[in-house]
């Protein structure tokens, strides 16, 4: 049965953290490729489910950002695309159980529509070649998420529309202009939220780039916009260099402090990017659970 995002609307839906870092964490070396870790490592994978899911998202992703024959081919393993994929989307609904749902992840290609370097046919078809294997392992829908390029999400969004009967759900990053709300390749919210009306998209948002405090004003820009649910997956803030490291600032109750403003803001969805893991989702599941119980609390007479 078709997933209805009916069930979504009025509340807020708490989904996963980043999973690069933790698969770090469990031993993948630097410039490997995560995704192939579901048909070497599946063990550490399925652990990183498996810590969200008793987090508390009642959504959680799938290790196949990376899992088209464009973005696989950077490690000799573009015909691994099935084989990755459904085992990819199998971890995690093994992790989810019957009380989560699981949201393949669907990221770029690395190409440049624009350019027309690379023929629209073959960015279609891979996206397609993924979306099929997305459906056919049990996912419950599809995240294209991470895009920077308007015109390669919509190919992404056409792929798995027209290829699966899954819903799916379209983000960017959002990272330019004076106040950080367009992408690199300068689409903006309501660009993005007018795709999604016409490819017939079940939510649309925003993940990675920034931190939470920026995601208030994003999706802000996206309920102005369109009705439809608003995904909402910020980084733990902007990352700092220290001692030749990678830091993303933000703790998890700080990072949790933004939930309140970021549901009235308008989203339905959320979760973190980089620089979150389990204690991150632990904190917004504890602080949406706070701010549903200050709604249904009687006003003080």
């Amino acid at each position: 049965m078709t997933l209805s995002f009916d069930k979504f609307a009025g509340k807020v839906t708490v989904t996963d953290g980043s999973w690069g870092v933790l698969l770090q964490g469990k031993g993948l070396p630097p410039g490997a490729c995560p995704d192939a870790w579901n048909i070497e490592n599946p063990s550490a994978v399925e652990a990183i489910a498996q810590a969200y899911i008793q987090a508390g998202s009642e959504i959680i992703l799938t290790n196949t950002l990376r899992s088209n024959r464009f973005a696989l081919a950077h490690w000799g393993m573009q015909d691994k695309v099935q084989d990755v994929t459904c085992r990819g989307v199998q971890l995690s609904r093994q992790a989810a159980g019957p009380g989560a749902l699981v949201f393949a992840s669907l990221g770029p290609t690395g190409k440049i529509v624009m350019t027309g370097d690379t023929p629209t046919e073959e960015i279609s078809a891979a996206f397609a070649e993924v979306a099929k294997a997305m459906e056919q392992a049990g996912a419950d829908a599809v995240l294209c998420e991470t895009f920077v390029e308007l015109d390669e999400i919509a190919l992404a969004a056409k792929a798995v529309r027209e290829n699966t009967k899954l819903p799916v759900v379209l983000s960017m990053s959002f990272t330019a202009g004076k106040d950080g709300t367009t992408s690199i390749m300068g689409n903006t919210p309501a660009d993005l939220a007018r795709l999604s009306q016409q490819v017939g998209a079940a939510a649309v948002g925003a993940n990675c780039g920034a931190g939470p405090d920026r995601f208030v004003r994003l999706a802000e820009l996206f309920r102005a916009a369109t009705p439809m649910p608003i995904w909402i997956k910020p980084n733990a803030g902007i990352p700092q260099l220290r001692e030749g490291k990678t830091i993303f600032p933000l703790q998890p109750a700080e990072f949790a402090a933004y939930v309140p403003a970021l549901v009235a803001a308008g989203a339905n969805f959320i979760g973190g990017c980089c620089g979150t893991n389990p204690d991150f989702i632990r904190a917004i599941r504890a602080t949406v659970s706070v701010e549903t119980w200050r709604k249904k609390k009687p006003p003080p007479r």
